[in-house]
């Protein structure tokens, strides 16, 4: 009995992230989740007492799914690398998981006031750049603030596209993003003065290194420079559904 109880609270918990994912909190229906659900609304508020209870189960359940993962990101010795990952990372979240999408729907529509899962990335996304500004591996003149400005938004918008599909033409937009953010943030060798396993070798080589070594995170290794000519097709025909898209997304 306690076995199937929690298999319908679980099914309930999930037709409710669908539902305050599409519809926000005041356009979601307990009806609807239940239909969702397959259940009765008698059995949704046997587990859930009212809207606002089943709201916060789905906002802390996606918290804690999203605290989750940015945990467990594996820490790189670049930390330009790490933030091309945290910010892939985030994109997923937001394309893939429910919970994660009702918690974000949630922040734009709540019932009380919730902390943004922002607080949560933000101070990631900061570190990282502090890190690299220490490690010489901004352009000169680039200031980290002026960077979290930049990728914060780049964050968003990657979060917001979540109604477009995550296929090669999705991906190949976003590496050739990543390869144009990174032309503006990475110092060349020679002129941040990191030395190191490069040194000297310039801008050029220093892009096709993080395009082409590991820095997809989710797409594998491979030669970025040589794949450039054949994502061209794929990231101009998908450029415009994705701004479309990230305009459209927002929650």
């Amino acid at each position: 009995m306690q076995e199937r109880a929690a298999r319908t609270r679980q099914t309930v918990l999930e037709a409710a992230a669908d539902e305050f994912a599409e519809r926000g909190y005041e356009g979601a229906s307990l009806q609807r989740v239940a239909w969702r659900a397959a259940t009765s609304i008698g059995a949704l508020t046997f587990h859930f007492r009212n809207k606002t209870a089943l709201a916060d189960e789905v906002r802390t359940t996606g918290r804690a799914r999203f605290d989750r993962s940015l945990a467990e990101l594996a820490p790189a010795a670049d930390p330009l690398r790490e933030l091309r990952t945290l910010i892939a990372t985030l994109a997923r979240l937001a394309h893939e998981d429910r919970f994660v999408r009702a918690a974000r729907r949630l922040e734009a529509d709540p019932p009380e006031d919730v902390p943004p899962l922002a607080e949560t990335w933000l101070p990631v996304l900061r570190d990282l750049l502090d890190r690299a500004h220490g490690a010489h591996r901004l352009r000169p003149g680039v200031a980290p603030e002026d960077a979290v400005a930049m990728l914060a938004h780049l964050a968003e918008g990657a979060m917001a596209a979540q109604g477009t599909p995550r296929d090669a033409a999705w991906d190949a937009v976003w590496d050739s993003v990543w390869d144009v953010v990174l032309h503006g943030l990475a110092a060349d060798r020679g002129e941040g003065g990191g030395g190191g396993e490069h040194g000297g070798r310039g801008e050029g080589s220093e892009r096709g290194e993080h395009v082409g070594q590991g820095v997809r995170g989710d797409r594998g290794v491979g030669d970025g420079r040589e794949e450039q000519g054949d994502r061209g097709a794929a990231s101009g025909d998908a450029s415009a559904d994705m701004t479309g898209a990230a305009r459209r997304g927002g929650g």
